[in-house]
């Protein structure tokens, strides 16, 4: 008989099992309240009811599935040996024997993908699917193709899908929904009675800043070419007010355009080639407004590196080059961000008031990432960076990173998405967004990072009216209307329980 242990499940939790034992279940809960533990209770419940059975949970990252592994481990009581963490790095002939003597499978969804296409692996005797992170589970990624082949094959499916945000509207929800072949929604929020007591206070500061006079200088060259480009785009017959044109519209362009290369339209080809240095002259906007000037730097550079067309265009316009010189100028002369000189100053602050404090510091761009460390660690404030595999760090490498934050090696934090999503750091009592979201899903994965073990604060750094104001509230509306929808759906499917 398999059995947990070292849990007493929680209200919330029994209450979302009973959904979850009869039903496929998308669960969202805030980060911190134990989704993991429903999907422990629940596997316990499957594999008692098939003893001969095996059970599969899929999680992003390999940090993330080495949590799920010591979850089984420390509260369950399987044997060790039946857990197996199931990663492409072990041969494929050895990945069938391991999943042969498994009950537990743990692995990232690409894994698993690979073994079904490969015909390593049947999903034939398990039951139980858990989706872990599920709102990555869209159009034909992984999670979507293993979910369809396992409801077509196993013997007995059940499926768990687990996240904090599935998506702030109704059409990206329905996607989760259909993909996962989900028929019963369970959405606990902060402000839910039966989760009350388990939720730790978190304290949210609004810090703005304004740039000073000689980034508005820079902000204004930019803005003037991003204009004059805008006013080419009219002359191609493009009606939306100039002053409305955000990313989306020009992504809609660029996909119009690329459509109407295909049927030999010559004009489209100007089309695209404008679009792709709106595109870039918006980018340089975003970079001076919510990151660093190192980061407008850089940028600029790369594209003296670039063969493409816009990428010359943009670099010989006048005040582009104006722009060049005057943030270079502003480097040297070692004037920052405004954004900097605030952080500094609250960090400072915290760690006066307590020594031990452990900061989590966002930002959108790995390039501010290295900036920040370098400037904090210049202010005596002992900081480490958390990036991800793509970027140069090893699994091992973050596991080791997270272990000495947690141990007060360093104060601060410094990640970006891979920070995000899902990995437990434990201790930290401060999250500062040095920029902003425009996502739900993101907003609400950031600020689960503090505040699951004691009390905490969530501090946003948000520059006056600049894209990073307009991406806080767009992820706050989100968040308002993602809500709204799931308790929509989840009293709908209870009145037709009863």
């Amino acid at each position: 008989m398999f059995q947990i242990k070292n849990i007493i499940p929680r209200s919330y939790q029994e209450n979302i099992l009973k959904t979850a034992l009869e039903h496929n279940t998308l669960v969202v809960l805030p980060t911190g309240m134990g989704k993991t533990a429903i999907s422990l209770l629940l596997s316990i419940k499957r594999l008692n009811k098939y003893p001969l059975s095996k059970v599969l949970i899929c999680s992003p990252t390999k940090p993330l599935c080495q949590q799920h592994l010591e979850s089984f481990k420390k509260y369950t009581n399987l044997d060790p040996e039946d857990i197996v963490l199931f990663t492409g790095s072990i041969a494929p002939k050895k990945r069938i024997e391991l999943i042969e003597s498994s009950k537990i499978l743990i692995a990232t969804p690409q894994t698993i993908q690979s073994d079904i296409k490969n015909n390593r692996l049947s999903l034939k005797n398990f039951s139980l699917l858990t989706i872990d992170e599920a709102h990555r589970s869209r159009q034909k990624f992984a999670n979507t193709i293993i979910t369809k082949d396992y409801r077509e094959t196993s013997q007995f499916p059940r499926i768990l899908a687990l996240t904090a945000s599935p998506g702030g509207t109704k059409e990206k929800i329905n996607e989760i929904i259909n993909n996962l072949f989900i028929d019963k929604v369970e959405i606990r929020t902060e402000n839910d009675e039966d989760i009350l007591p388990y939720i730790q206070k978190r304290n949210f500061e609004w810090v703005t800043v304004e740039l000073s006079k000689e980034l508005k200088e820079l902000h204004t060259l930019i803005k003037n070419s991003q204009k004059e480009k805008l006013k080419e785009l009219k002359k191609l017959g493009y009606t939306k007010p100039t002053s409305l044109i955000n990313k989306k519209d020009l992504l809609d362009l660029q996909r119009k355009y690329q459509q109407e290369i295909k049927n030999k339209n010559q004009l489209a080809f100007y089309g695209i080639s404008l679009v792709a240095q709106l595109m870039k002259l918006s980018y340089c906007l975003e970079l001076l407004e919510t990151q660093t000037l190192t980061s407008l730097q850089q940028f600029f550079n790369k594209q003296k590196t670039q063969t493409s067309k816009a990428a010359k265009i943009v670099l010989d316009l006048k005040d582009i080059q104006k722009a060049i010189s005057l943030n270079n100028k502003l480097i040297e002369k070692n004037i920052h961000h405004p954004k900097i000189e605030k952080l500094i100053s609250i960090i400072k602050e915290q760690l006066s008031l307590n020594k031990n404090s452990k900061i989590i510091l966002f930002t959108n761009y790995r390039d501010t990432v290295d900036e920040l460390l370098r400037v904090l660690n210049n202010n005596y404030i002992t900081a480490t960076k958390l990036i991800g595999q793509k970027d140069g760090y090893s699994q091992k490498q973050q596991i080791s990173t997270i272990k000495e934050f947690e141990n007060h090696s360093h104060n601060v934090l410094i990640t970006t998405s891979i920070g995000e999503e899902g990995l437990d750091i434990r201790g930290s009592d401060i999250a500062i967004f040095y920029d902003n979201v425009s996502t739900s899903i993101r907003k609400i994965q950031r600020a689960g990072r503090v505040a699951r073990l004691s009390s905490g604060k969530i501090i946003f750094l948000i520059t006056k009216n600049t894209i990073d104001e307009a991406y806080y509230w767009k992820a706050k509306r989100e968040e308002k209307s993602m809500q709204n929808i799931l308790y929509k759906m989840q009293n709908k499917e209870h009145q037709k329980t009863l």
